[in-house]
């Protein structure tokens, strides 16, 4: 079985998230990296791609040099990985897809909730694979939550509490990965928001197996003179009844990426942290408490095929993305991959963005969250 060709839009000199993308994918060696237009300066992009040790031709000065040089190849590339920030996600997705090149791309789906619902309408009439690369979907145990919470281990869910502080941006926001989350051009309509809190909402509510329905918001731009927001809290409530708490910020000092959630039903209770990752704390009504801990036979089935070392050996980000790459390349070799976050979970975060500082600006109080 041969190694399917990735394209890269993005990840150029700089870039935080591109190395990553590149690592997770290769880790299993079902992908490999072979073209990109890595930034819109045709130098940085040369440079990229010089770092990335791709054949030279290969590394392309936009979009549509690379679109136009790999589908001119009979060894063009099998999908491209979207890795540059928010304002491009669409016209690139939109281009690959035109091509007939499948994509994945890194959250938010778009920059704005009228772009994703633009970018939907152009997935379903391409009918290829189109994924998101929400990262902490892809941790084994957060795959060992959802299945035990489906399971009804926990019993009726009333009560989730997702937690995302981090503190890089409580000052100044200099340099290439701070300038252009802080500006509405790039980032779009969201700050922390749209940076981290969909990442909570999407572990809310892929960990339940519920949808928010309604929120409560109350977003702030602490620092002074920022346009976007750094600071939010947001009430929530889900179509069971639950209720919610979701909290970010990047303006916690001395926190670094502490996202963390507590979900808590009739019957029980658990706890994952990021920071932690290979441990699941459960609670059980009696006052009991285990932990079950990454490599071991307690796992579910899905949880340990997606475990590459023996117990004690941790496993952390890096692998999490690789288990998303690898669902994707199932995905486009005709595999089911369910867990694979996809165009409709894009459209439910840029949704929530949307709604989330709508709601906060307007003081509306409860407001729907539909999509």
């Amino acid at each position: 079985m041969r190694r399917l060709r990735m394209g890269m839009i993005g990840g150029g000199p700089g870039s935080f998230i591109g190395p990553v993308h590149r690592i997770a994918a290769e880790l299993d060696r079902e992908i490999e990296l072979v073209a990109g237009a890595f930034s819109s300066n045709a130098g940085r992009s040369r440079a990229a791609g010089e770092q990335y040790r791709i054949d030279p031709s290969r590394a392309y000065a936009d979009v549509a040099a690379l679109i136009a040089g790999e589908t001119a190849r009979a060894d063009g590339v099998d999908f491209v990985t979207i890795v540059s920030p928010n304002h491009h996600h669409l016209p690139a997705a939109r281009a690959a897809l035109a091509a007939g090149i499948p994509v994945l791309s890194d959250k938010p789906a778009t920059a704005t909730l009228a772009e994703a619902q633009e970018l939907a309408d152009v997935v379903r009439g391409a009918a290829l694979p189109y994924a998101l690369t929400y990262t902490y979907s892809g941790y084994p145990l957060v795959r060992e939550a959802r299945a035990r919470i489906a399971a009804g281990a926990l019993g009726t869910i009333r009560k989730v509490v997702v937690e995302y502080p981090q503190g890089w941006l409580a000052g100044e926001a200099s340099g290439k990965q701070a300038e252009w989350r802080v500006d509405p051009a790039r980032a779009g309509e969201g700050g922390c928001i749209g940076d981290i809190g969909v990442h909570a909402l999407h572990l809310a509510e892929f960990v339940t197996g519920l949808r928010v329905t309604e929120l409560l918001a109350d977003l702030a731009a602490v620092v002074p003179g920022r346009a976007l927001d750094d600071d939010c809290t947001v009430l929530l409530r889900f179509e069971n009844g639950a209720r919610g708490v979701l909290l970010t910020s990047q303006i916690e000092i001395g926190e670094l990426n502490g996202l963390r959630i507590r979900a808590y039903g009739d019957r029980g209770g658990l706890v994952w942290k990021q920071e932690e990752p290979n441990s699941l704390t459960l609670y059980d009504l009696d006052g009991g408490c285990s932990m079950v801990r990454a490599g071991t036979a307690l796992l579910g089935a899905d949880a340990a095929a997606r475990t590459r070392t023996p117990g004690g050996h941790p496993e952390g980000y890096l692998e999490a993305f690789a288990n998303l790459y690898r669902d994707f390349a199932a995905l486009l070799r005709g595999e089911p991959a369910p867990l694979l976050p996809g165009i409709e979970d894009g459209l439910r975060g840029m949704a929530f963005i949307a709604t989330a500082v709508a709601a906060s600006r307007d003081r509306a109080g409860w407001v729907p969250l539909s999509v």
